[in-house]
């Protein structure tokens, strides 16, 4: 078999290796295409679970429809009380925190002073909001909650401005006019979803300590995880109901209570990626399209050309099955090796350009390719079946010459 390509190699030298080389483009432009459509679709990813992972944010809104004697249009305020109400009456919740939150706040370190957005958060924000500290540091804790400890987390870009390359950890800031030890300072992280700016440039104080200091009664916010992700509509449908009850709304009232459901959206966007993959997928499978044209016309040429040849083993007792076998392994062979090269060259070229030391800010939100085994899986998937059309069609062709007819043909 190995000889029969190498001779039909050597007559249509030209035509296969243009053929192979069309393959490998082919293979390269679908590579590419879908290395490109996964580095965008993992960076985004990362930047949508810069908010939170599975996460629901409530806001206090306005009746919009008269319950148990009360006029539409009252104001709903959530209050830290909440957060426990909703613990108790919710045991499906993993987590529940509230968010106090101010603008403007002045924050001064030496002679550099900030207007800034300063938040009062839950322990359980290091998870729910992932605000995880560097290395050296630490998050709000349990016992700084209880003691209302004057204690700060800050953003690496606030960081940055007060603190500059100085270690900013033990160090005092003063905030309004009360003066604030640094316990933390925040991961860098990329953020696409936000509702109040990005966390990389706010300060967090426990909320105990926030209330105390700024004397607010209401929480901005409230933020709960499910347990089970999967029931999260109905789970949204509860709160209404629990908190219907304390506040006195209907539970169908949907403006009582404004949801973002941060688990929901992403899903979403997932969907809206895996729809890009596949259209970049199918525009690059277009050029691996017509590299097949190639290969099957490639098999018709041979079989025309060795059509004496066939009739010759047919006629000393060659099954069809092996002349079907023998062309449609021609045209695997020649597909293998023109996807080969192309996956090799694909895998190279985006190893290179995950390497090159790039800083930009469009690079880092947007990712660099990648190719994972899945495409890998894919990209061998589609050549095998390109394979096996473009020669399937030949092969059966040449299976069916009759060995006397073909014993006449010159």
């Amino acid at each position: 078999m190995y000889n029969i390509f190498i001779r039909d190699f050597r007559k249509q030298k030209k035509r296969i290796t243009l053929t192979i080389l069309a393959l490998a483009w082919g293979t390269i432009s679908i590579m590419l295409l879908l290395a490109f459509g996964e580095g965008l679709r993992s960076q985004m990813s990362k930047n949508q679970h810069g908010l939170g992972e599975e996460i629901v944010i409530l806001w206090g809104g306005q009746t919009t429809i008269p319950y148990q004697g009360l006029g539409r249009g009252r104001r709903i305020f959530f209050t830290s009380e909440d957060v426990d109400y909703l613990k108790w009456r919710m045991p499906e919740l993993k987590e529940v925190a509230g968010e106090y939150a101010h603008w403007g706040v002045n924050i001064r370190y030496k002679d550099k002073v900030f207007a800034i957005h300063i938040t009062g958060v839950y322990p359980c924000y290091e998870d729910l909001r992932t605000h995880y500290p560097q290395a050296g540091g630490r998050f709000i804790n349990n016992l700084d909650m209880e003691l209302k400890r004057r204690v700060v987390f800050l953003g690496p870009e606030l960081k940055q401005k007060l603190f500059g390359e100085e270690e900013a950890i033990g160090k005092q800031v003063i905030i309004g006019s009360v003066p604030f030890t640094v316990i933390g300072i925040m991961q860098s992280k990329m953020q696409m979803s936000m509702y109040s700016g990005p966390d990389n440039d706010k300060a967090s104080l426990p909320a105990t300590t926030f209330a105390a200091t700024f004397g607010d009664r209401y929480l901005n916010l409230i933020v709960y995880k499910p347990k089970d992700l999967s029931n999260t509509k109905n789970i949204e449908k509860r709160v209404f109901e629990v908190m219907g009850e304390k506040y006195r709304f209907d539970p169908n009232d949907k403006e009582a209570i404004y949801v973002w459901d941060v688990a929901e959206g992403i899903r979403e966007f997932n969907k809206i990626m895996l729809g890009l993959q596949i259209f970049l997928g199918f525009v690059g499978g277009m050029s691996l399209l017509i590299a097949g044209v190639g290969v099957a016309n490639i098999m018709y040429v041979s079989i025309k050309e060795r059509t004496r040849e066939i009739g010759i083993k047919m006629a000393v007792g060659a099954k069809r099955k092996y002349i079907l076998f023998q062309f449609l392994i021609e045209s695997l062979l020649i597909t293998s090796v023109g996807g080969i090269g192309g996956m090799s060259v694909s895998y190279i070229l985006t190893e290179i350009f995950k390497r090159i030391p790039i800083q930009s800010e469009v690079l880092n939100f947007m990712g660099r390719p990648t190719v994972s085994f899945e495409i890998g899986l894919i990209v061998v998937a589609i050549l095998g079946l390109l394979g096996f059309v473009s020669g399937i069609f030949p092969a059966m062709r040449a299976a069916s010459v009759n060995p006397v007819e073909s014993l006449r043909y010159e």
